[in-house]
């Protein structure tokens, strides 16, 4: 083997090279982005290439519903680089996955799923699953007992998110894997916040892998989306029952604004971590801050599991302080570089200062979630810092 094979070979999963790298392609006329096929359906030449297609070409472009070349050029993308065998984009990260716990319960079986989940997946559980005889149990993921203690026999799905986007609680993937396996039930994971940059929870038993492609993955604010990766026996049960017949597809134009950001997600991934610690580290040495949620902080109760199942951070983390919700509210007015709104991911800082639902009882004092952007993050500290002196 010559000594660039050996790089090919070793260098082969590097992920900026696989988001950036396409061979020369002459069926676009060799253009170095995927055209946007805006159309609706794809005709035949004859209808005997038409029935061929449709009984042993499953991903042969029929009817944009089902398949469109652009669409299918982000999800092999993303499959590559999050290390599963395949994936289906949605309209938005709640389509993806809606249908996909759809895809894996029925009347009757039981979901346990951590109590700090994101808000929308919760009440999908609590408002819409429990109309059709649906279980479920939420649980303290940091906890294998309470885990364990959950499963019971009609247990089909161990729904988690780690970490959890508001108090950043990890739960052992591993572990949670394996204790599905063993009673025949699947695992899915929310993975939004680490990124296939920075968590593979595949290498660690997980089934099914989210993601809310209008965070990171998207990374310009411009875009609604979300992709679930799995096995391609995984992905085709998911594709043939509930994707194409609920519909909440990802349409061409999404799925070129969001290949356009997934081009420079490890390189922004590197900005991210950078900043996102700078400003959490800060945090922790500031008056009326009680504690700063960020598992890349020495400080975090599970730095060490955070160090064994991902190899980086995202920047976004919150802190707890024992200001009133009123004053914390008018730091976060006083803030001259972080704009108010709920989403994250994109190149802005944001803040919000969120009413705490169900399952949050452990925070001491409100809780001001931080996004940190690829602002300079001297800057953003001393923002910090001057809109604190004003309301204190």
């Amino acid at each position: 083997m010559t000594e660039i094979e050996k790089i090919t070979v070793s260098r082969k999963h590097d992920p900026q090279t696989v988001v950036v790298h396409d061979k020369h392609d002459e069926r676009h006329q060799g253009s170095v982005t995927v055209p946007q096929y805006q159309t609706s359906l794809f005709s035949f030449a004859t209808h005997a290439e038409f029935d061929h297609a449709a009984a042993e070409e499953p991903d042969r472009p029929m009817y944009s519903r089902g398949n469109n070349p652009t669409v299918q050029q982000l999800e092999q993308r993303l499959a590559q680089l999050q290390g599963g065998e395949k994936a289906r984009c949605f309209a938005s990260g709640m389509a993806a996955i809606s249908t996909a716990i759809l895809a894996a319960v029925r009347t009757g079986d039981h979901i346990v799923c951590v109590s700090q989940v994101y808000g929308p997946t919760r009440k999908l559980l609590e408002n819409f699953l429990t109309k059709f005889g649906v279980e479920f149990t939420f649980v303290d993921g940091t906890s294998r007992e309470a885990l364990w203690s959950a499963v019971r026999g009609n247990t089909k799905l161990f729904y988690l998110e780690s970490p959890t986007s508001l108090l950043f609680q990890l739960q052992d993937l591993k572990a949670c894997a394996e204790l599905a396996k063993s009673i025949g039930a699947l695992t899915y994971i929310d993975n939004t916040w680490a990124t296939p940059c920075f968590q593979n929870p595949f290498s660690l038993g997980v089934n099914l892998v989210l993601h809310s492609t209008s965070k990171f993955i998207g990374g310009h604010s411009d875009a609604i989306g979300g992709v679930a990766i799995g096995s391609k026996e995984l992905i085709g049960r998911i594709n043939e029952s509930e994707y194409l017949l609920l519909g909440g597809v990802m349409t061409p134009h999404t799925a070129s604004l969001t290949m356009r950001g997934l081009r420079t997600l490890p390189l922004r991934m590197e900005r991210f971590e950078k900043n996102g610690l700078l400003v959490a580290e800060a945090m922790e040495q500031l008056p009326h801050v009680l504690k700063v949620h960020h598992p890349g902080l020495l400080s975090h109760p599970q730095y060490e599991l955070g160090k064994e199942q991902m190899s980086g951070y995202s920047s976004l983390f919150a802190f707890e302080t024992d200001l009133t919700v009123e004053v914390i509210k008018r730091w976060a007015d006083h803030l001259e570089y972080f704009r108010i709104g709920v989403s994250w991911g994109g190149y802005e800082s944001l803040v919000t200062v969120p009413t705490l639902p169900e399952g949050y009882e452990s925070a001491a004092g409100p809780v001001v979630r931080l996004y940190i952007g690829l602002e300079d993050p001297e800057l953003l500290i001393e923002d910090i810092k001057q809109a604190f002196e004003k309301v204190t």
